[in-house]
């Protein structure tokens, strides 16, 4: 067909299993191909955000996970227990740790920013991030 979607003739090959085998590309996957080679806590996103967040991490191994959030005086907040979970990556919206900018209380926090610590095992990093209402 041309740019304009006219029919300008017609093509006929012969398709055999060579041709077939030569479309896919064979691929030996192990299960360190498949899984993340360090723990990390990543940036959530949206960031700044109001009234809700995700925060995306990765687990080299299978352990019990929990995010704290802190506020600016590195008071806790809230405290997201993610309970066991296999080694993997969690970063999309059905699998990030979600917080819904409430405290343990369920009172909306304020503006402002705030910190989340991930912890498992003897392993934390924390992040910053910033609520705008």
């Amino acid at each position: 067909t041309d740019a304009s979607g006219q029919l300008v003739g017609r093509v006929r090959r012969q398709v055999d299993v060579n041709h077939i085998q030569d479309a896919y590309l064979r691929l030996t996957l192990r299960p360190n191909d498949l899984l993340p080679t360090q723990t990390q806590l990543m940036q959530n996103y949206p960031n700044p955000f109001n009234p809700e967040t995700w925060i995306p991490y990765q687990l080299k191994k299978s352990t019990t996970a929990a995010i704290d959030i802190y506020d600016q005086r590195g008071r806790l907040v809230r405290t997201l227990d993610l309970g066991d979970r296999g080694a993997g990556f969690y970063q999309s919206r059905a699998d990030a740790a979600y917080w819904d900018g409430r405290n343990d209380a369920g009172e909306s926090v304020a503006s402002g920013v705030y910190f989340y610590q991930l912890r498992v095992g003897d392993f934390s990093q924390t992040r910053r991030m910033l609520i705008l209402k």
